[in-house]
């Protein structure tokens, strides 16, 4: 068996650490896994708050936190072109050989793929949600979504429902897009060590606060699960600008004793908050595949959601309840879920899990499709802008444009600087002594340019003069 080939991978998102969230764990866990198995990998982000530059985590992952300060929910600017020189930098710099994108929602990360293309780089995309067909915000990042994916080399979803929304949106053709799932780091969250008592049943929340999460659903269900069972407390962490109905529906039906408001929950106080409670409650109203069902089945909870997305997919039916997105069927849920509650062993559902979901089962998963990226063809500037014309009338043409340009300004960066120079110098790691040398060789090579020049300019001259000294000496010795 032949030896694996080892990749030179540049991640890049809006969306990593310090920020917490699904997509900022998937791309922190599946970089850890891939360096693991010996390949490079390099993440690239915009910069938060005073983080920028070049940082160093874990196991030696390094990321780039470009000076690009975030628009509008944690979104660069769109610039099209202004990324493109820090782009190619971090390219050449790092022999980068694959660019891995994620999610959809990433102006960095489309800007990126562009760039890549442009340079003749293979590029993998990863979609971690999901999006509708019919209001304008979605109507636009469909779009958006098809000329990114227009010349993708191979793409990701994490449930074959997703797979199935990002096909349909994208026009992508099935067989490019594969489904890799999220998975849980099942040696942080772990059960408690004691069992908890069932005297008093404690429900957890943790989810954004937001419509997207189904919030409004939670002020409904709340009120009537403790009107029927006088034992059942919640614990709500979280923040957004739902928190403020949660905290009126408290106020409204005198639940402070019984349900308490954490407020934003850091990443590693997670676990600490789930081992409190028996049932973990998700009312989201759109998910690709939710990894906080993960992490609660990993710490031992019985999980109620609704049944939208990717969730079904998740979990085996012994551990979750699902319901429609409606109060009075969560509630009939959470009474089951309650009634079932005592069948539930914390243990064996951790250890499941761990079958289940493996960081590294992804990682192995993912190099399968980074294997099958680069063995796609490359293509010529004609036959690329053929896709990106199937786009749509006015959308087709006006990608071409945008190509076009973007291939035009590459051209102008190559020359204006020494790109084998920086390919056989930027390898070795910084010293002054180095970069004198750069300089010295990058001096060389241009007086060497202009001696060539200088003799294509004056060779007719000196050739004549030298022809005329020949027929003069010839002429002296004759006389002679």
């Amino acid at each position: 068996m032949g030896e694996r080939k080892r990749h030179r991978i540049l991640m890049v998102s809006d969306f990593f650490y310090p920020n917490f969230g699904g997509v900022e764990n998937h791309i922190y866990y599946l970089s850890q896994c891939l360096l693991k198995l010996g390949h490079k990998v390099v993440v690239m982000t915009h910069a938060y708050q005073n983080r920028s530059g070049v940082r160093y985590m874990t196991g030696g992952l390094k990321v780039y936190y470009v000076p690009w300060r975030p628009f509008l929910m944690q979104n660069t600017f769109p610039t099209f072109y202004g990324t493109l020189p820090i782009v190619r930098t971090i390219l050449i710099r790092e022999n980068i050989s694959l660019v891995h994108g994620h999610q959809a929602f990433s102006t960095l990360c489309h800007e990126a793929l562009m760039h890549a293309r442009t340079m003749g780089y293979k590029v993998v995309f990863t979609d971690h949600s999901l999006y509708g067909f019919a209001d304008a915000g979605s109507i636009h990042m469909n779009k958006v979504l098809q000329f990114t994916l227009a010349e993708v080399s191979q793409a990701i979803c994490v449930s074959h429902t997703s797979k199935e929304n990002t096909v349909l949106r994208s026009g992508l053709p099935p067989e490019k897009v594969f489904v890799i799932p999220n998975a849980v780091d099942t040696a942080m969250f772990k059960p408690a060590p004691t069992r908890l008592s069932r005297h008093e049943i404690v429900i957890v929340v943790i989810s954004r606060l937001v419509y997207r999460k189904g919030a409004d659903l939670l002020v409904e269900v709340i009120p009537e699960v403790c009107r029927l069972y006088p034992n059942v407390r919640f614990i709500v962490g979280g923040d957004g600008p739902k928190r403020v109905r949660l905290e009126e529906m408290r106020e409204k039906h005198s639940l402070q004793d019984r349900v308490e408001m954490l407020g934003a929950v850091q990443h590693s106080q997670v676990r600490s908050v789930l081992i409190t409670g028996h049932i973990f409650l998700n009312s989201s109203l759109t998910e690709a595949f939710c990894i906080a069902i993960l992490e609660a089945a990993s710490c031992g909870l019985l999980t109620v959601s609704t049944r939208v997305g990717g969730v079904p997919e998740v979990l085996p039916d012994d551990m979750v309840v699902l319901a429609k997105p409606d109060p009075s069927d969560m509630v009939q849920a959470i009474e089951k879920a309650i009634s079932i509650l005592p069948n539930i062993d914390p243990e064996e559902m951790h250890n499941r899990m761990k079958e289940l979901y493996n960081w590294h089962d992804v990682a192995k998963r993912t190099e399968i499709v980074y294997d099958r990226a680069l063995k796609c063809s490359k293509q010529n500037l004609l036959k690329r802008l053929s896709r990106y014309l199937s786009c749509g009338t006015w959308a087709g043409k006006l990608f071409c444009l945008v190509m076009i340009i973007d291939f035009i300004f590459w051209h102008l960066l190559q020359r204006w600087q020494v790109v084998k120079l920086f390919h056989l110098f930027l390898r070795v790691p910084y010293s002054f002594v180095f970069h004198l040398v750069i300089l010295f060789l990058s001096l060389y090579i241009s007086l060497q340019r202009i001696l060539k020049r200088c003799l294509i300019l004056f060779y007719p001259m000196i050739k004549m003069m030298a022809y005329r000294g020949t027929i003069r000496t010839k002429a002296l010795d004759d006389c002679s």
